[in-house]
């Protein structure tokens, strides 16, 4: 399995025999000023939405047409994106399940809010969402855009994902600290991985204080494009 960040938010995760994307914003993302873009999409098979914020959208619809890949997402936001041009996949729903080859996903709550600028004005597009992806062995929480929440006590319990992938940023998200205390109060990781950071200076810039806080847990700093093997 790879895990690759391509800052801010996106992830591509290349696990059993499909290449996910995950809010793959490309561009304008200034994490990805200088990195080869084409590279970072090439070969997707199934493109996952979190919620409908512009810095997880706005190239949804492009990498779509671009790769053929498909796009899932909460109901309400996946058909949007659909009619908009994206290639169809799946619209679901918290708790609902979906599988791609001998992956599966299921979308889980998250706390946030989910609009879209549409005419000049913010159109709501359900709920926002994160994810529980598993195959090869282990289950990947994809925590999409949160802060801390009661609903991780029974997703940790019922998943036992042993890989986090947090948003962690602060200001708009849990910060590094809120995330190491939601982690080591509601799931058992092996792996963690901070995103939604390091993109403006308004969020947080080093995961440092999320590493003090998850003593025998290993985080891990993503560098932009450079896989994480699992």
């Amino acid at each position: 399995m790879k895990i690759i960040w391509l800052g801010h938010g996106s992830f591509r995760i290349e696990i059993e025999d499909q290449v996910l994307l995950i809010d793959p914003w490309v561009n304008g993302n200034p994490m990805m000023e200088g990195q080869d873009k084409d590279a970072a999409i090439a070969g997707a098979t199934q493109i996952l939405v979190t919620h409908g914020h512009f810095d997880h959208t706005a190239d949804i619809v492009e990498v779509s047409k671009k790769t053929g890949a498909p796009v899932s997402g909460m109901y309400e936001l996946a058909a949007y994106l659909h009619g908009q041009g994206a290639n169809a996949g799946a619209t679901f729903n918290k708790g609902g399940t979906i599988r791609f080859g001998t992956v599966s996903v299921t979308m889980v709550p998250a706390s946030h809010s989910s609009s879209m600028m549409v005419d000049d004005r913010p159109m709501y597009v359900g709920d926002e969402t994160g994810f529980m992806i598993a195959g090869e062995g282990h289950t990947i929480y994809h925590s999409g855009d949160t802060a801390i929440m009661a609903d991780m006590a029974w997703m940790g319990a019922y998943f036992k994902p042993d890989i986090g992938i947090l948003s962690a940023g602060g200001h708009f998200t849990m910060d590094m600290a809120q995330a190491a205390w939601a982690a080591k109060t509601y799931f058992d990781f092996k792996t963690v991985i901070p995103g939604h950071y390091r993109t403006f200076p308004l969020l947080e810039q080093s995961a440092g204080v999320l590493a003090d806080g998850l003593p025998g847990v290993k985080v891990i700093e993503p560098q932009v494009l450079k896989a994480i093997e699992i």
